[in-house]
């Protein structure tokens, strides 16, 4: 246990000295709300059930920081290790090769909850975000959530050559999932074509997920299905996926 909670130190450390994963963490889903809160503010409308623009946009910007550390932040992490040697190194210590995949899941739960910490204060500070009554299931959805992408964030990390080819094909797989799913803007607005098409995408089922809770205090079995689903595929998957070197 002490071992897992230094590697976890370090593994901490070293992400707030990444500033570009820490600004795509932190500061980008701020950012994107306080750009379209300032446009559209958050007054309540009718046609919205009561709530405003930025209540509906944080479920969403959420699933942007799930996204971003599943699909860029541990693949592009574990990939560069291996390039390095580092993960070869670490698996000839002492320590147990589950101690250094725990500790990049501890240390990235850590980073999601603190983006999704400064969203929300953000959103209570400036827009006055209306505060989710189901606060008690919202929490393990997003666990989850971010579980699931997390798994397939380490087959990435198996399959990919590089630390550059995994930050290519990441970013290739996450960009057009966060303007489809509604991570990056509410899914309402969009054509209901481009809506039917994002429910083919699994990051737009994290949001519904999430903003069904959220927003209606409701469990949304299909996308929890999905979630699930994901989250088995991913473990089973790297289980055969991953390489130390």
């Amino acid at each position: 246990m002490k071992a897992l909670l230094k590697l976890t130190k370090m593994e901490l450390q070293l992400q707030f000295r990444e500033p570009i994963a820490l600004f795509f963490t932190l500061a980008f889903p701020v950012m994107l709300m306080i750009l379209f809160g300032s446009i559209y503010g958050n007054e309540a409308e009718a046609f919205l059930d009561g709530y405003g623009q930025v209540d509906l946009s944080v479920p969403g910007y959420i699933g942007m920081i799930i996204g971003t550390i599943g699909l860029l932040n541990i693949p592009v992490t574990l990939a560069n290790y291996r390039d390095q040697g580092i993960l070869r190194r670490l698996r000839a210590t002492p320590l147990q090769s589950g101690s250094v995949l725990w500790a990049q899941v501890i240390t990235q739960v850590v980073m999601s909850a603190a983006g999704i910490a400064l969203l929300y204060i953000a959103g209570v500070s400036f827009y006055n975000l209306r505060i989710p009554t189901g606060i008690g299931s919202i929490i393990p959805a997003i666990l989850l959530s971010a579980f699931s992408f997390f798994s397939v964030g380490f087959v990435l990390a198996g399959v990919m050559p590089t630390a550059r080819a995994a930050q290519a094909v990441g970013m290739a797989i996450l960009y057009p999932m966060l303007f489809l799913s509604g991570a990056a803007m509410p899914r309402f607005i969009m054509p209901e074509i481009v809506q039917k098409i994002g429910l083919a995408l699994p990051l737009t089922h994290v949001v519904i997920f999430v903003e069904d809770l959220w927003l209606k205090s409701s469990l949304n079995m299909v996308s929890l299905f999905v979630v699930i689903g994901m989250l088995v595929a991913g473990l089973i998957l790297s289980r055969f996926t991953f390489r130390w070197e």
